[in-house]
């Protein structure tokens, strides 16, 4: 497995394992000083364009898709839908508070693209 450490600032989702293909990734993700793992079944992958993943294990029930529209040379667009469960007390109260929202808008945000950094990562980009 790789670990990749996502964009330091990005609050919100810690780090990723990346398993051989055909097998989940093991994710950890952080609210409120809480640490949260699971793993991630990637469903739909598109390099540049998109990433789609559903939970498969673990204590967070999730799925999700991430887009990346190129808007002009130094410029993305990121979006992202996530149907999640928010299972532990502190989820549960930050999600009624607005926290989780505001946290992963921050993410978002705070978020560079790799067109945006000019160089790739090396990770695995096929399509699935």
């Amino acid at each position: 497995m790789d670990a990749v450490r996502v964009v330091p600032a990005l609050h919100g989702w810690w780090r990723a394992d990346r398993a051989a293909h055909g097998h989940p990734d093991h994710w950890v993700t952080k609210f409120g000083g809480v640490y949260r793992e699971f793993d991630a079944e990637i469903t739909q992958q598109i390099p540049d364009e998109s990433l789609a993943w559903i939970t498969v294990g673990g204590e967070v029930k999730q799925a999700g898709v991430v887009t990346f529209h190129h808007l002009a040379d130094n410029k993305s667009k990121v979006m992202l839908q996530l149907d999640y469960d928010p299972g532990g007390f502190a989820e549960n109260v930050g999600d009624k508070l607005g926290f989780v929202k505001r946290q992963i808008m921050g993410d978002l945000k705070r978020f560079k693209y790799i067109k945006d950094r000019g160089r790739e990562t090396g990770s695995w980009r096929a399509e699935v």
